[in-house]
């Protein structure tokens, strides 16, 4: 099998875009994430995949709760902070209007359509992300939207690459 077939056939998709924020023990963390699901209808289910290279996904592993933000084609400054920065040298919630949401995961008040989920599983098959199944505790939505896809934020350079995975993985990445 080629790369190039599977990435045409996966960038077909244009998935829409989120920002994932969660907190432990006073640590706040938030990324930008393409991939991501409903896995199931009964019970709900969800499903992420955080880079193994991010500051949200060190947090993560020790968090019971996420918040996911679904970003509107207005969202694109979000979708460029919490994308293009790297958490372990930025306060990406400075100047944001937060507030905790369920299990402490900050909720972004510019984004009104969001879940709320309680962290299940998390499965790491040796790839550069990890898989998160989460239970929906909350919701809100502010109405029908147009959500912002991966291809209007494809120019945007993320804030760590894939192999910038820290070792051991709950370790800092190195500043760039």
């Amino acid at each position: 099998m080629t790369h190039d077939a599977f990435d045409t056939l996966v960038s077909a998709m244009d998935n829409p875009l989120i920002v994932v924020t969660t907190a432990e023990a006073g640590e706040r963390a938030g990324c930008l994430v393409g991939f991501h699901v409903q896995s199931s209808i009964d019970p709900q289910r969800y499903c992420l995949w955080l880079s193994k290279a991010n500051h949200t996904y060190r947090v993560a592993l020790r968090s019971s709760h996420l918040a996911i933000h679904y970003l509107t084609t207005d969202d694109l400054p979000l979708a460029e902070l919490f994308g293009t920065k790297s958490g372990d040298t930025v306060d990406k919630f400075a100047g944001l209007a937060v507030e905790a949401g369920p299990g402490g995961a900050p909720l972004l008040r510019q984004c009104p359509n969001w879940l709320a989920v309680r962290r299940i599983t998390l499965l790491d098959e040796g790839g550069d992300h990890v898989s998160l199944t989460a239970e929906p505790v909350a919701a809100h939505t502010g109405g029908r939207f147009q959500p912002l896809r991966l291809s209007s934020a494809a120019h945007l350079e993320p804030g760590h690459g894939a192999q910038e995975r820290p070792d051991p993985p709950t370790e800092r990445a190195a500043p760039h």
